[in-house]
């Protein structure tokens, strides 16, 4: 396979960036313990053609795919931005594929005026097209105007304002951006067997959005240990600190090779279960390290909530366990390996 970037995932990498860059500040995303849904951004995004460039054509979008996805999904986790790209872009936009449907919701998304909820591994269960059951820590689901449901017997998307719909907003390790969903006897539109595309999709999603917050956690620690004197030396200087930044460095790019690895395989149709773990893993373990470096490193100031590096830590560790930490893909690794001569 072929590492480099394309010539979309540069232009929409640095578009995302710059927009980013400008519009989330500490002031945008408010004191520590606030947070959620920033819908102002999801409209600037909308505007400047970042939500629709890897949306379906049919809905007027772009047509690029999963490669530039990731692309954006880094740039939103160098900001820590808390917009809904990885469920309303990546995940729906890749089931939705009823030209009906699409137009209902994806177009929405596109305009920036409407975001989707993803709820997988839930206690949903479907009779006659009718589902009942709840779900914890639904990312966005308390702002979103429909939800793509797993149930028993496939994928439901279902509407907020449906009958028997209870949403309420929960509070996560890093932003106000989840919700306890209950549904009781509420009709669902059937998408069919589509809970896996969804699942491997949004644990990559997870990597892409964790390799963007290594990453710049990883660039303010380096810049801290650049200033910050201890003992009249420059705290870079010390071998210990060196040795630490290094192996946060190496780390970093584990996640980045196994995640374009997994993205490539998963873009091109070919089976991609393990590539998908194997990021996982390394986005969990990795990200754990290069976390606790960054808090570390920053001395005191690292445990002040405060402080921006933070945010970061804090939306590591969210990701670090989002679809799992790294012992639980490791089992699965191991159950991948042994099935097929099983």
């Amino acid at each position: 396979m072929d590492f480099s970037l394309t010539e979309a995932q540069n232009d929409l990498s640095a578009l995302a960036r710059r927009i980013l860059g400008d519009q989330v500040t500490a002031e945008s995303l408010g004191p520590h313990g606030s947070g959620g849904f920033d819908a102002p951004l999801w409209t600037v995004l909308a505007r400047s053609g970042v939500l629709d460039a890897a949306l379906p054509s049919t809905v007027g979008g772009g047509g690029f795919g999963l490669l530039e996805q990731c692309s954006v999904l880094i740039e939103i986790g160098r900001a820590v931005a808390p917009v809904p790209y990885l469920s309303s872009v990546v995940q729906a936009g890749s089931v939705l594929t009823d030209p009906l449907l699409a137009e209902k919701w994806l177009l929405p998304v596109s305009r920036g005026k409407a975001v989707l909820a993803v709820a997988l591994g839930g206690s949903f269960v479907a009779s006659d097209g009718r589902l009942t059951g709840t779900q914890t820590a639904v990312p966005f689901a308390a702002f979103a105007d429909a939800l793509l449901v797993e149930a028993n017997d496939g994928v439901y998307i279902v509407e907020k304002d449906a009958v028997g719909v209870s949403i309420e907003a929960q509070s996560t390790t890093d932003h106000a951006d989840a919700g306890l969903v209950t549904l009781s006897d509420t009709p669902g539109v059937a998408l069919g067997d589509v809970g896996e595309q969804l699942r491997l999709r949004g644990t990559l999603g997870a990597c892409a959005q964790q390799l963007g917050v290594l990453e710049r956690a990883l660039e303010l620690t380096a810049d801290y240990t650049r200033e910050r004197k201890q003992f009249d030396k420059v705290l870079g200087s010390f071998q210990a600190v060196r040795h630490r930044l290094a192996d946060a460095y190496i780390d970093v790019e584990a996640v980045r090779l196994t995640l374009w690895q997994a993205a490539w395989k998963l873009s091109e149709g070919l089976p991609a279960a393990a590539d998908v773990a194997t990021a996982k893993f390394w986005a969990a373990e990795a990200g754990h390290r290069v976390a606790h470096t960054a808090v570390h490193l920053h001395g005191g100031v690292g445990i002040d909530v405060e402080h921006p590096v933070h945010r970061y830590f804090a939306a590591a560790k969210r990701l670090e366990f989002t679809s799992g930490g790294a012992t639980e893909q490791l089992l699965g690794l191991g159950e991948l390996v042994v099935s097929p001569t099983a």
